[in-house]
C-alpha cells in the first residue's frame, strides 16, 4: 500500500517540482496538492493523507500556525519545506517544537546531482514519517501532560569538581527528533557542567539558529564551534552545518577543530567523525551519548569511544522519534546504559557524580 501525501505549498513550482519528486518513487502516492492551509484543510478531511509536506511562508495562514492548529485537532506526520533563510531557519526550529516531524530546505541550485541528493533526502524523510506516525501520536500525549517546553530543571543538583569538570568531556549526536532531544536534555543540566561537544545533522543556515535557540533556554552556555575554541566547562559547542567538529588534546586541555572533508556515513558534520576524534582524545575522560536519528552515525565512533573506557548511553526505542542511530550502536556493542530521553540528564549526572566519588 503506498504512502498518501499532500503537499501544501503557495509556489506552483514547489509544487510541481514535489509532486515529480514524490510521485516518482513506486511506494508514495501524491494525493493532492494545495496552495493555502485554507485549502489544505479541506483536502484533509476528503483524502486522509499519511503525511503532509508543509510550506512555512503561504498566504491566508502561515506554515506555523496552520501547523499549531493541525496538531491539536487531526495530528499527522508533517514534513516541513524550508529556506535557506534566517527567518526560514527559526520559524523551522519553532516548527519541529510545534510537532512536526522532520523538515528539508529548499533545493538551491538545478543541477542533477543537487536535485538527485534532494530527491532522496525528501522521499526518505517521508518514508520515516510515515513509519513513525504511531510513536509521534504517542510521544504529543506524553508532551501534553509532561512540563512546559525549555522549563526544565536538572534531574539531580551537585557540585563537580573542578577536576572532573576540566578533565572530562561530554559528546552528544543525534538526527531526526534531535532538535527537541537535544534541547531536552541540556534544559535538565546545570550550568557548572564538563565541556559538552555536539553533532546534529542540519544544514549550515540552521545550526546558528538552533545554537542560539538552546541557550537561550539552557543553564549552560550554547555556541556554534568556530573552530580553535578551547573546550570550557559550562559551554556546549554544536558542529557548524558546514563542518566535522573534531577535539583535539592541546596544552593539559582540548580544543576544538573543524574539517571539511567529504561527508561520513552521508553527513558532514557526521557524528562517527566526534566520536572517534573525542576516543582519541579523552579516552576514559569522556561520556558519549547517542539519541534519536535515522542511518547509523555514531555507531562505530561510539564504539571506539567505549573501547577507549569512556561510558556510553543511548536514547531507548520508546522515546525516539526515529529509533536508528541508538539502534546501531546498541547492535555493534557500543552502549553501556539504555535510558528514556527524560532521563538521559539524570543519567549523565550520576555517573558524573559517581565518578567524583571514585
Amino acid at each position: 500500500m503506498s504512502i498518501k501525501v499532500l503537499i501544501v505549498d503557495d509556489s506552483a513550482l514547489m509544487r510541481a517540482l514535489l509532486t515529480d519528486i514524490i510521485g516518482g518513487a513506486a511506494d508514495i502516492e501524491v494525493v493532492g496538492t494545495a496552495p493555502d492551509p485554507l485549502q489544505a484543510r479541506e483536502m484533509i478531511k476528503s483524502l486522509n493523507p499519511d503525511v503532509l509536506t508543509l510550506d512555512i511562508e503561504m498566504p491566508k495562514m502561515d506554515g506555523l500556525e496552520f501547523l499549531s492548529r493541525l496538531m491539536r485537532l487531526r495530528p499527522m506526520p508533517v514534513v516541513m519545506i524550508s529556506s535557506h533563510t534566517a527567518r526560514g531557519s527559526e520559524v523551522t526550529l519553532q516548527a519541529l517544537e510545534t510537532g512536526a516531524f522532520d523538515f528539508v530546505t529548499k533545493p538551491q541550485a538545478d543541477n542533477a546531482a543537487v536535485l538527485h541528493a534532494y530527491t532522496e533526502e525528501v522521499r526518505e524523510k517521508i518514508r520515516a514519517a510515515y513509519h513513525a506516525r504511531g510513536h509521534l501520536a504517542a510521544s504529543r500525549r506524553a508532551a501534553t501532560a509532561a512540563r512546559p517546553s525549555g522549563s526544565g530543571s536538572p534531574a539531580l543538583t551537585f557540585t563537580l569538581s573542578q577536576r572532573l569538570l576540566n578533565n572530562h568531556v561530554i559528546a552528544i549526536g543525534a538526527s531526526t527528533g534531535g532538535t527537541e532531544a537535544i534541547k531536552d536534555v541540556l534544559t535538565r543540566l546545570p550550568a557548572e557542567m564538563p565541556p559538552i561537544v555536539m553533532v546534529q545533522h542540519m544544514p549550515e543556515s540552521f545550526t546558528p539558529s538552533f545554537a542560539r535557540r538552546l541557550d537561550s533556554l539552557s543553564a549552560i552556555r550554547v555556541v556554534e564551534s568556530q573552530g580553535g575554541e578551547r573546550l570550557r566547562p559550562g559551554t556546549a559547542y554544536l558542529a557548524p552545518g558546514h563542518s566535522h567538529l573534531l577535539v583535539k588534546k592541546a596544552g593539559g586541555g582540548y580544543v576544538t577543530d573543524l574539517d571539511t572533508s567529504d561527508p561520513v556515513n552521508r553527513h558532514r558534520p557526521a557524528v562517527d567523525v566526534l566520536f572517534r576524534s573525542v576516543a582519541a582524545a579523552a579516552e576514559a575522560s569522556a561520556t558519549a551519548i547517542i539519541l534519536t536519528g535515522m542511518g547509523k552515525d555514531g555507531a562505530q565512533g561510539m564504539l571506539e569511544m567505549r573501547a577507549a573506557g569512556a561510558w556510553t548511553i543511548g536514547q531507548d526505542e520508546a522515546s525516539c522519534v526515529v529509533y536508528g542511530m541508538p539502534r546501531e550502536a546498541a547492535k555493534v556493542g557500543a552502549v553501556a546504559e539504555v535510558a528514556p530521553l527524560d532521563d538521559v540528564a539524570a543519567r549523565l549526572l550520576a555517573h558524573l557524580h559517581g565518578l567524583d566519588r571514585a
